[in-house]
């Protein structure tokens, strides 16, 4: 398989999967061109196209691919995407058309009601309910339910690698090391993520077993982010690493 982060509008990341015949998915195009422009540069040939949730900086190049391409839109069921060929929830299994390819769906509300993740050929595409260092802000679902989908997605295998929607990983390390100092596989993956950045390359795909190493948001049962947060229950204290989050300020150099 072959895997490509298109960088898109400010900070998205658009993933490209090919298989060996090269028809691939695209996941979350917010916008069109970038896609374009890659599947020019590859040959790849664009089979379907798949949506995690609906807002517009993960849906707003959808329409034309699948008019240019013929690609088949996969999306969860909500009717705020307008235009969806196959809806997909819980527990469906996908093959694109035209493609070796297959997907589990995986339903992670929180970030929005209707989110989902798909989760197949060593990948999980997990738009913004899981990103590394981080997860996604709470808009339409609950700290339980966030914290629910957050821990199905762990427990996937740990070399998964985590495909999500956003570039914030040096971000994310900021606040990760606000609150959980003294973890040392935190510093050599914001070290790893600095590097990377300072090449103009992407810092993901992360793997599982790096975000359950390293992430607060998977760890709010380990020692360390109990005795930082507090609270009487995990998902009090999900909420609280995820308020802090919301609030926290970068110190500037």
């Amino acid at each position: 398989m072959n895997l490509l982060a298109v960088p898109a509008l400010t900070d998205n990341l658009i993933w490209l999967l090919a298989d060996g015949g090269g028809n691939a998915i695209c996941v979350d195009p917010g916008e069109a061109a970038p896609v374009r422009d890659a599947l020019a540069r590859t040959g790849w040939r664009l089979r379907a196209i798949l949506l995690t949730h609906h807002h517009p900086d993960h849906i707003g190049g959808a329409n034309e691919l699948a008019d240019a391409t013929g690609a088949i839109i996969h999306a969860p069921r909500d009717e705020r995407i307008a235009r969806a060929d196959v809806r997909v929830g819980a527990g469906d299994r996908i093959e694109p058309a035209g493609t070796t390819m297959a997907f589990d769906v995986i339903e992670v509300p929180g970030h929005t009601s209707s989110h989902i993740a798909y989760a197949g050929m060593g990948a999980l595409f997990c738009g913004d309910t899981l990103f590394s260092v981080g997860c996604g802000r709470i808009f339409e679902g609950t700290p339980a339910q966030m914290l629910d989908s957050l821990d199905r997605l762990a427990a996937l295998p740990g070399e998964t690698r985590v495909c999500c929607g956003h570039e914030y990983t040096l971000a994310n390390c900021a606040f990760a090391r606000s609150v959980d100092p003294g973890n040392a596989a935190l510093v050599a993956r914001e070290a790893q993520a600095r590097a990377l950045r300072a090449r103009g390359e992407s810092t993901l795909p992360s793997t599982l077993a790096s975000e359950r190493d390293c992430n607060p948001f998977l760890r709010v049962d380990t020692p360390s982010l109990v005795a930082a947060i507090g609270g009487d229950s995990r998902v009090e204290r999900f909420a609280e690493l995820r308020r802090r989050k919301n609030d926290f300020k970068a110190p500037t150099a």
